[in-house]
């Protein structure tokens, strides 16, 4: 089985304000995503900025084959969304944008909003595994590192104001990856050592990162570590990033200002994680990953074609 993660970025049909801005830019980012889907091959993927799900159709009749769709009902305010694609049928067992019942509203703006909600839904399926019971997977797009100020401005008026809107970002991609965590305990029922389970997504920073760090719950026996091979009683409740085993000059998804991030995330159980034979960057076997570089300008690329995103995948036995 291969399963993965991809961030379409801005998957919407021509004509509207995020989309391309014509039916040829439309067909040649169809075209170019439906290559890397097609040679990627993958039974189950997670995707995020779905911004039209008649636009992940005409994608997927791009592709070709039976594909099952599942895709979250919670859009941030641009209308992208998280989901998952699969060869094999899917039951959503969570669809949800709020935070955990004992998390308190966090800060937004210099106006003292709050929010106690995701700008993304968090979705959850369960699909056919390896086990009898299967598999179940949580998908994400955490918030941006991408600061916005008021007036729909993407720079700041003063280095106040760029520090306090770092902070309202940081605020809430916390909170969102508490969330997160929160419905992985959910997926992993007590015990990830007897359930195949992947949380997968954006998380939109990497891998020491904090606010990763949050999700994967108890600490210790990370891959590559003394603790790896040695069983405790965190295991149950752990998530392994599979980072490590993505060789050392892949192990990135993405290209900011000319530096290589690695951003788009798969964590996996304890079970699950004992069964991974490989995991990469892009596509298996590629050469080298052939990445735009992005800068603060999130409308630059618009009607470019594919994504400024490689695809995380691991490969399971």
């Amino acid at each position: 089985m291969l399963l993965g993660t991809w961030n379409l970025e801005n998957l919407y049909r021509p004509g509207g304000e995020f989309g391309p801005p014509d039916e040829a830019s439309y067909k040649a980012k169809l075209a170019a995503l439906a290559a890397v889907v097609t040679d990627l091959a993958p039974d189950v993927l997670g995707v995020q900025e779905v911004g039209e799900p008649e636009a992940l159709d005409d994608l997927l009749r791009t592709v070709g084959g039976d594909w099952h769709v599942a895709l979250s009902a919670h859009p941030d305010s641009r209308g992208i969304r998280v989901g998952v694609i699969s060869r094999t049928p899917l039951e959503v067992v969570a669809d949800t944008h709020a935070f955990p019942p004992a998390l308190r509203p966090v800060q937004v703006d210099d106006a003292g909003t709050t929010t106690a909600q995701s700008g993304r839904g968090f979705l959850a399926v369960r699909t056919e595994g390896r086990q009898r019971e299967g598999l179940w997977l949580g998908v994400a797009h955490l918030k941006s590192k991408l600061l916005t100020y008021p007036g729909e401005r993407f720079f700041p008026h003063d280095e106040g104001e760029r520090a306090r809107y770092g902070a309202y970002a940081l605020y809430r991609r916390a909170a969102e990856a508490a969330s997160l965590r929160a419905l992985a305990d959910e997926l992993l029922a007590g015990d990830g050592r007897e359930r195949d389970v992947a949380v997968v997504g954006d998380l939109n920073d990497e891998v020491q990162a904090a606010t990763t760090q949050i999700v994967l719950g108890p600490p210790g026996s990370e891959i590559g570590t003394h603790g790896y091979d040695h069983p405790d009683k965190g295991d149950a409740a752990r998530l392994w990033d599979v980072a490590p085993l993505i060789p050392a000059d892949r192990r990135y998804s993405r290209v900011n200002s000319g530096r290589r991030e690695l951003i788009d995330h798969v964590l996996v159980s304890h079970r699950l994680v004992r069964a991974v034979t490989a995991a990469g960057t892009g596509l298996p076997g590629d050469g080298a990953l052939r990445l735009p570089s992005v800068g603060a300008d999130p409308g630059a690329r618009r009607g470019e074609p594919g994504s400024d995103h490689a695809p995380v995948w691991i490969r399971v036995e």
